[in-house]
């Protein structure tokens, strides 16, 4: 199951005609940093919480074993920490395609570190897309996180790298500190033997 978005975000035109744009990210794009940027600062944006409700079927799973990663959920007075990269709208096409599987472009309000606002984008995998896998009791999604690896790796380390990305940035998720608590207590799987 793969809801592929790319098309859906090379038709956003909020930021045309301009040279630099700011870029939130809350999950892999805290620790993974694999595209051109002209600066990168913690920042947070209001009215959303991390959560691990959205499948991976291309990075951290695969179609018959889907991972869980992060997106984000609205919920009112939330702040969500992460970091902000001004990055030049020639880093869309890479990154429209890393977040291809069911996340849209979003114009944001973002808090940076020093208390400046600043409008910018955040992918976010809206509960509508086919990748969606929603709420689900804390120990499954840990179990599916400790079993699930795809093309980018385990899930497990996806989660791992995370949680410590946000307690580098001073960031308290209980969701994601449970969720690592319970991983941790999951025994990865086995290698499979190779034929």
């Amino acid at each position: 199951m793969s809801t592929n978005t790319i098309r859906q975000n090379q038709r956003m035109t909020r930021f045309d005609g301009h040279d630099e744009v700011w870029l939130f990210g809350y999950g892999s794009l805290i620790y993974k940093v694999d595209f051109p940027y002209i600066a990168a600062v913690p920042a947070s944006i209001t009215g959303w919480v991390r959560r691990f409700w959205q499948g991976s079927h291309d990075h951290r799973g695969t179609p018959r074993a889907p991972g869980r990663v992060a997106t984000l959920v609205p919920q009112p007075g939330a702040v969500c920490q992460g970091m902000a990269y001004r990055v030049t709208p020639a880093v869309f096409g890479r990154l429209d395609y890393r977040e291809k599987n069911g996340y849209l472009r979003f114009a944001t309000e973002l808090t940076l570190a020093d208390g400046r606002a600043a409008e910018g984008l955040v992918y976010i995998a809206t509960a509508d897309n086919e990748a969606f896998a929603g709420e689900a009791p804390l120990p499954d999604i840990a179990r599916q996180i400790a079993e699930a690896a795809g093309p980018s790796g385990s899930n497990r380390e996806y989660l791992l790298r995370l949680a410590q990305a946000l307690r580098n940035l001073g960031a308290d998720d209980p969701h994601v500190f449970e969720l690592e608590r319970l991983v941790k207590g999951v025994r990865p799987p086995s290698p499979r033997p190779q034929p």
